[in-house]
């Protein structure tokens, strides 16, 4: 059931900033707001516990109370932000206390990372932690100044199109750094 309700969360994630650009002559800003809390606290009652989790739902399921009782279209924009967020604080967080984030997940795959390994998933570590804090200024800045269509692009595809070539230059950076091909 956990695993349902998160690929739900991550399906409207993905789709929230057409939904919002094409929805709101639809539906209001408090149905988004509880259709999104309602997701967040689905996920909170029955998902394992990780690290951050618990907090992430916790602020998540407040911002969707809010836009629920303010009922503002302009806070239905936020969200992307908070998204953006929460990601740099976990990868930022793991800086501070470790392991890195990327060192956990290159664990999962090789569990005896040597020394340059651990050093290397530092780095990518903060590249993605300052991609983080980049993208989220830019969709602060759209949300604050651009109209709803350069919002919806930028959260809706071009943030994913760099998330994609952020990936795929750290694949090819990593298969130099390994003396792969």
């Amino acid at each position: 059931m956990s695993r349902l309700i998160g690929l739900g969360l991550l399906l409207v994630g993905l789709l929230y900033p057409f939904a919002v650009y094409f929805g709101m002559e639809h539906f209001a800003p408090w149905q988004f707001g509880l259709l999104l809390g309602s997701l967040w606290l689905a996920r909170a009652l029955t998902g394992r516990r990780r690290p951050g989790s618990l907090w992430m739902a916790t602020v998540a399921i407040a911002f969707c109370l809010l836009l629920a009782l303010v009922d503002s279209p302009a806070l239905l924009r936020w969200y992307p932000v908070l998204i953006s967020g929460f990601m740099l604080v976990l990868f930022g967080v793991s800086l501070i206390y470790g392991p890195p984030m990327v060192e956990r997940l290159a664990r999962l795959r090789e569990p005896h990372l040597p020394a340059e390994g651990i050093r290397y998933t530092r780095q990518v570590t903060i590249a993605w932690s300052v991609f983080f804090l980049c993208n989220g200024l830019c969709a602060a800045a759209l949300t604050l100044w651009a109209p709803l269509s350069w919002w919806m692009l930028y959260t809706g595809l071009i943030s994913y199109g760099l998330i994609g070539l952020m990936f795929a230059i750290e694949w090819l950076i990593r298969q130099r750094v390994r003396g792969r091909p």
